[in-house]
């Protein structure tokens, strides 16, 4: 196989090595029965539903096993052993994932790090919190909260997330505009290459300059350079005062403008500004099952919180910045949550994504792209999708904060129309303005081949040329990313 090359993009190639296994399966089966014991290996229908898909709703696929390692060592046992049989493994989490990313062939073994939970320390002098990978985001931000601080990253699906999953495709969240993507949390980690190696700078120390932070080559790799089975998150101060309300707007550009005003105002305390636009609030409302608590439509939606350190903060502050946007014409009407029973209402308006695998045949794009072009790509967009398909309903929302722009296309309301082609159609329209196909997401399996239009060949060819280097033989969620 030819070689990738980093400098000449004529050149570049892009293919990553794929793993055929050298062993029969069940002799590969057999030594990790004998490393990890029989209970943690499974086969067929000892294999949960839970493994056999992710919210994607793609088609359940039963991977050849089911590995439930308990510790470090054991996940190092367990890709040793593949890695000698060449034997391909697709590491899984929560499997909330949007892009395919861990779901398993059927040739695969998953490993999932379900059974490696739990809250190793809390270090409240460095302010830090380390867990293992299989610990689910709320259980992390729980301990956090009971010791006084708060683990910024948030998510919807933070009942049933795991910390590996999430350091795995860089989750960002809710609070991004604030704390920064899940990338930004981490002073250290514990890696488990394909070989089986451990690497373990679980170092809680913010300054640590010394040569490559390999860390970052993990974060956001998608399982396809290693395991993540420990992390040492950073904590922050616990923010004592949240107050959320929910806001009309004229268009989009009064959401950005009101987002400055408020950010001058309040600087890094504006801790989520949600837009949702029409399609996508009416839907979340029936949803529900609520009223609006506006007593007209609008052209925009936006649910903001702001989130302050004084515990004695009731909202004074928040409430007259909105009363002088209003009174200077920057937004239509505002609803302010009297209660934390409000704002959980006003959230569950913006949170009924949740309820979209069971309610649409979901199209899911997670794009980004300039702040300031977002508006007029909803426009150009809305009105592309309905000139090529006449009916169709699609729901627009987003973080602008941090600027992503979510869509979500029904395929109810197309049918017979494959969900690639609308992909193809969608991201063709992102190219020009050197967008980027995925936000938060990842690229898992399903936006692979879209890969090359937010990245050049260059940078590809880069990229394979790290797999190359940790997963010789390619066995690490092969046909993911790549």
């Amino acid at each position: 196989m030819t070689e990738p090359s980093i400098t000449d993009d004529k050149t570049t190639q892009t293919a990553t090595p794929t793993a055929t296994a050298t062993a029969p399966l069940a002799t590969t089966l057999e030594a990790l029965r004998a490393a990890l014991g029989v209970d943690a290996v499974r086969v067929g229908e000892q294999i949960g539903e839970r493994a056999l898909t992710d919210w994607t709703r793609h088609e359940p696929t039963r991977p050849a096993a089911l590995l439930m390692p308990r510790t470090t060592d054991e996940v190092s046992r367990a890709l040793a052993i593949c890695h000698a049989a060449h034997q391909p493994v697709v590491p899984q989490g929560g499997m909330t994932g949007l892009a395919g990313g861990a779901i398993a062939r059927a040739n695969d073994i998953a490993l999932s790090l379900e059974r490696l939970s739990g809250v190793e320390e809390l270090d409240a002098a460095s302010a830090t919190l380390t867990v293992r990978a299989g610990t689910t985001l709320q259980a992390a931000q729980e301990a956090a909260e009971a010791a006084g601080f708060e683990l910024a990253l948030d998510l919807g699906a933070r009942g049933s997330c795991q910390i590996g999953g999430n350091l795995a495709t860089n989750a960002g969240g809710n609070r991004v505009i604030q704390s920064g993507t899940a990338r930004d949390q981490v002073l250290g980690l514990e890696v488990v290459l394909a070989n089986g190696d451990v690497l373990s700078s679980l170092g809680k120390m913010v300054k640590n300059n010394t040569g490559y932070d390999l860390k970052h080559w993990f974060i956001g790799s998608e399982g396809t350079l290693g395991v993540i089975t420990r992390a040492v998150l950073r904590l922050h101060p616990r923010r004592a005062a949240r107050h959320t309300a929910l806001v009309a707007l004229d268009d989009y550009d009064a959401a950005v403008s009101l987002l400055r005003r408020l950010a001058t105002r309040f600087g890094n305390d504006i801790g989520a500004f949600e837009i949702m636009w029409p399609d996508f609030y009416d839907f979340g409302v029936k949803l529900t099952g609520a009223r609006s608590p506006f007593d007209a439509a609008h052209p925009l939606y936006a649910l903001i919180e702001h989130a302050g350190f004084d515990a004695d903060d009731a909202g004074e502050r928040f409430a007259q910045a909105l009363t002088d946007a209003l009174q200077a014409g920057a937004l239509r009407d505002a609803v302010i949550a009297q209660s934390v029973a409000d704002a959980r209402a006003l959230w569950a308006i913006r949170e009924c994504t949740a309820e979209f695998p069971l309610k649409l045949d979901p199209i899911n794009f997670d794009v980004s792209l300039p702040i300031g072009e977002i508006g007029t790509f909803v426009d150009r967009c809305r009105a592309a999708l309905d000139q090529r398909w006449p009916g169709n309903r699609s729901y627009f929302f987003g973080h602008i904060g941090d600027s992503n722009l979510h869509l979500t296309v029904d395929g109810h309301s197309i049918p017979g129309v494959d969900h690639h082609a609308v992909y193809a159609f969608v991201y063709e329209m992102l190219r020009p303005l050197r967008g980027s196909v995925s936000a938060e997401h990842g690229i898992g399996s399903l936006k692979r081949e879209f890969l090359p239009i937010s990245r050049s060949p260059a940078e590809l060819a880069a990229m394979v040329a790290i797999k190359r280097a940790l997963d010789p033989h390619g066995i690490l969620n092969p046909g993911k990313l790549f």
